[in-house]
């Protein structure tokens, strides 16, 4: 990505209130095609809400511009409890979304799954395995943008680095823009283009490498925050 790659998304002056409450306040942002755009902040930052106005799944005040509508959306794993989903295969679950089974083989081997669990219930796979499934499903229809609201929550360390890197590896073969909540710092210096530090407001924007001092970490998060740089790109 170059300073001059034209922007995929532009945001100017998004505020979001729940009646009388502020969640968002006057945000103005735009990401670059290609990008891996990074949200960060506190539990209770505004991260979820900003990124269902940009969708448009809730009311917002501003203006929100996508160059793309090809876009694909993982929500916070507190959406998709699997005691909730309907008793359908894995297959049968794809097919709301495409019906090309070659395209979802083919996903299922970029991220590492055997084609053999399509034939499966939810149940039977296990919290990785039901992780790097719900990626291949975000991505089997090949999107321009992805967003992903805390995509490892609850896998341990070795999945998280994992499911980072395949999507890395996606992206060094196709065209792919990701906007990211995350609470992970590691994975901010390993991925991140941009960082947006929000408390319900803009924080601070830029390179990780330049705006995530230990006085703004502090800022963003309180005492108690651990700051290390991880140099390995």
């Amino acid at each position: 990505m170059t300073d001059n790659q034209p922007s995929i998304l532009t945001v100017q002056g998004i505020s979001v209130s729940y009646g009388d409450e502020t969640i968002i306040r006057d945000l103005s942002f735009s990401v670059a095609e290609g990008a891996v755009f990074v949200i960060l902040g506190p539990n209770g930052a505004g991260k979820t809400t900003l990124l269902r106005a940009l969708l448009g799944l809730i009311p917002y005040q501003g203006t929100v511009t996508w160059q793309t509508r090809n876009i694909s959306y993982l929500p916070p794993q507190e959406f998709l409890q699997r005691q909730e989903l309907p008793p359908l295969s894995i297959e049968e679950f794809f097919r709301f979304k495409t019906r090309d089974v070659d395209a979802v083989k083919r996903m299922f081997a970029e991220v590492g799954l055997d084609e053999s669990l399509l034939q499966r219930p939810f149940g039977a796979l296990s919290t990785g395995q039901f992780q790097r499934m719900l990626i291949a499903w975000a991505l089997v229809n090949d999107p321009d943008v992805l967003l992903l609201d805390e995509p490892t929550a609850g896998i341990d360390v070795g999945g998280e680095e994992t499911i980072y890197t395949l999507l890395n590896r996606y992206r060094q073969r196709k065209p792919l823009t990701i906007l990211l909540v995350t609470h992970d710092l590691h994975v901010v210096w390993e991925y991140a283009s941009v960082v947006l530090c929000l408390n319900r407001q803009q924080l601070c924007m830029g390179a990780p490498q330049e705006v995530l001092t230990p006085q703004q970490l502090q800022a963003l998060y309180g005492t108690g925050v651990k700051y290390y740089e991880h140099h390995h790109r």
